[in-house]
């Protein structure tokens, strides 16, 4: 939130300007909607333990820190960078060079430059190394967790141009269809020293881990903001990514870690953005 004060007319007077005010010319456009809007709509159709669990959350989504995390995204997307001092603006993300409104909530899909279905961040990793000539070594390409990593800011940035639009990623090619279908056996399968599966904590309505409910991934309307990341998630104080969130859900299963880009972690992706299918997307998100 941004603290101002007011003119010499009433100098002991203070205005709170939400965040989303002050960046909505820039983040908000055309069929966009607010985060904040999307969720809210959500709940008043919907009776759910799990998306009105956090009150102050709710309350802060306005202000949600995600945002000014998706500005400077915007900045590093136009910015020439990299040896080949080339901006992202001709990187295809599903809609071709440059465009980002709509593609986030239409991935994972099949790229046929490289011959794989790919998630937003092994994309963007492509991106960066084949037209900025970046190597997969650099900080900017290898930090991948955190408000600080460029790769953080521009899918942020990528993400936020999708809110309010339906989950609705690709089936056409073969490649897609088995993605999804691989990562529903994924989702399902029982495994490491608990003989847990992603099914364990998400496929009843009711279940916790502590304090927090969890979402059902048989109710879309949950399912949609279990799967709205990029986030900010106020325990941690930073903007997490889709992977972030695999890979704490596969430690807390205590099972290997996911590795991102691989196909295991795009076939989940696949699978449970197919799972919401239809549902507006509320991103950036906000969570606990």
């Amino acid at each position: 939130m941004i603290k101002t004060t007011t003119t010499a007319a009433a100098p002991a007077a203070i205005l709170y300007i939400p965040l989303s005010v002050v960046l909505s010319a820039s983040a908000l456009a055309d069929d966009l909607r607010a985060p904040e809007d999307v969720l809210q709509e959500l709940i008043d159709n919907n009776e759910s333990a799990y998306l009105t669990q956090s009150e102050q959350n709710i309350m802060m989504m306005p202000d949600n820190a995600a945002l000014w995390t998706a500005e400077e995204g915007k900045a590093l997307f136009e910015e020439a960078r990299g040896p080949n001092n080339k901006s992202l603006e001709t990187c295809d993300l599903g809609k071709g060079p440059g465009v980002v409104e709509g593609v986030y909530v239409e991935l994972p899909r099949f790229f046929d430059d490289t011959g794989r279905v790919m998630d937003l961040e092994s994309r963007l990793a492509y991106c960066m190394t084949s037209i900025q000539g970046f190597s997969p070594e650099d900080p900017e390409v290898k930090q991948r967790h955190g408000s600080d990593s460029d790769m953080m800011k521009l899918q942020t940035y990528i993400a936020s141009r999708s809110s309010g639009l339906p989950w609705n990623p690709p089936m056409d090619h073969p490649l897609e269809q088995a993605m999804r279908d691989a990562g529903e056996v994924l989702f399902y399968r029982r495994a490491g020293t608990s003989d847990f599966s992603c099914a364990t904590c998400h496929s009843n309505t009711g279940k916790r881990i502590r304090a927090s409910v969890l979402p059902n991934i048989n109710e879309p309307h949950e399912w949609t903001k279990a799967i709205s990341w990029p986030a900010y998630r106020v325990g941690h104080q930073q903007v997490r990514s889709s992977h972030h969130r695999i890979r704490g859900c596969y430690w807390q299963m205590r099972q290997p870690q996911s590795i991102p880009g691989s196909d295991a972690a795009i076939a989940l992706m696949s699978y449970w953005t197919d799972a919401a299918r239809g549902e507006p997307a509320i991103l950036p998100d906000k969570k606990r």
